[in-house]
């Protein structure tokens, strides 16, 4: 068999396997799907995963680390809850979007330290997004319409007449937003701006020699990374939590995503969700596997520092192991599949 042939044929399984997949998310998970495996879990996942998506568009494309993703979730959310409150004749989707371009404006300004700022002082540089947002939330009460706790409450998802109040309502809703910023993703990673980013990470000097705009290369990857973290901000806020308060965005949010894309993968969208579904799976795995052994002295404390210490110790094996995390070893093994498939089919 030709390496075309087998190119086309890998192409084609995996066209296949993305149409069932999807025809699965849309079509069988709202209708079957428990109130608690819609709620509890596929809308986090979603939410992460588009937020992992984002810091993924900076660090894994355009190299360009950042510690704050937490203050664009947040941004994003209260952004949304002020639109719907004091503009209420907008749409939710226009809210939605406005919310982004907001997101995306707070996160250049934070952005233009990685001018002359590269690696570990950049990151530092970017915490200071993340407290300062936080800061604001918390010191002006505007912002949660003067709620002395700076608590929100979600406002009802309604797009078009339709409203998406029940479980598997929201978790269409974020299925849809997740699928739709995902898509136009893909597509500007695979233009010359994406071709820019790839550029600027590998290396820098060169990439300013062939002619790459280095300022608007990298602000436009904060910028674009910055918008879909708080579009994932409002769907943790009001798809998933409902109710939000600013220190819901601290900085271990921040670094829940910076391990979602290091444990998925760098540089791979594919690896955003697969780091995002280990991320909300795994602490159920561990809690059922700690309670079965442990019983009751594997309470909710010692889950929570063993998580820690596990997704810590996973951390180091694949820096050291497999840079490219999850997703290389499901490269590896969809690789295995199909060979062999095709081998029978000889």
């Amino acid at each position: 068999m030709s390496a075309a042939t087998s190119t086309a044929q890998h192409g084609g399984v995996e066209t296949i396997a993305i149409a069932v997949a999807a025809v699965i998310a849309f079509g069988v998970i709202p209708f079957f799907g428990s109130d608690y495996l819609l709620d509890a879990m596929l809308t986090p996942f979603l939410a992460l995963a588009l937020a992992a998506v984002g810091l993924n568009v900076l660090t894994g494309y355009a190299g360009q680390v950042s510690l704050g993703s937490a203050a664009f979730l947040a941004v994003g959310a209260y952004a949304t809850y002020n639109l719907h409150l004091r503009l209420p004749e907008l749409p939710l989707l226009v809210d939605l979007v406005l919310a982004g371009l907001i997101a995306a404006a707070i996160g250049i300004v934070f952005g233009l330290p990685s001018l002359r700022l590269r690696g570990f002082y950049l990151a530092v540089s970017t915490l200071a997004a993340q407290f300062f947002v936080q800061w604001a939330l918390t010191k002006f009460g505007w912002f949660s319409n003067d709620n002395p706790s700076g608590v929100i409450d979600a406002p009802v998802l309604s797009v078009a007449g339709f409203t998406f109040t029940s479980p598997a309502g929201r978790y269409v809703f974020s299925l849809s937003v997740v699928t739709a910023a995902t898509f136009l993703t893909l597509r500007l990673l695979r233009s010359q701006s994406g071709r820019n980013f790839v550029a600027v990470r590998d290396h820098e000097l060169a990439a300013k020699v062939i002619g790459v705009p280095l300022l608007r290369t990298k602000l436009l990857a904060f910028g674009v990374s910055s918008f879909l973290i708080g579009i994932a901000g409002v769907l943790w806020a009001f798809a998933y939590l409902r109710t939000v308060e600013p220190a819901g965005f601290n900085l271990d949010r921040s670094f829940q995503i910076l391990f979602i894309i290091i444990i998925g993968g760098l540089a791979s969208l594919r690896g955003a969700f697969l780091g995002a579904a280990f991320i909300v799976v795994f602490p159920l795995i561990l809690s059922r596997a700690g309670a079965a052994l442990l019983g009751g002295v594997f309470d909710s404390g010692v889950l929570e520092m063993s998580q820690r210490i596990v997704v810590g110790a996973l951390i180091i094996a694949f820096l050291i192991a497999e840079p490219r995390g999850l997703i290389a070893l499901w490269d590896r093994l969809w690789t295995v599949l199909t060979r062999r498939a095709a081998a029978r089919t000889i």
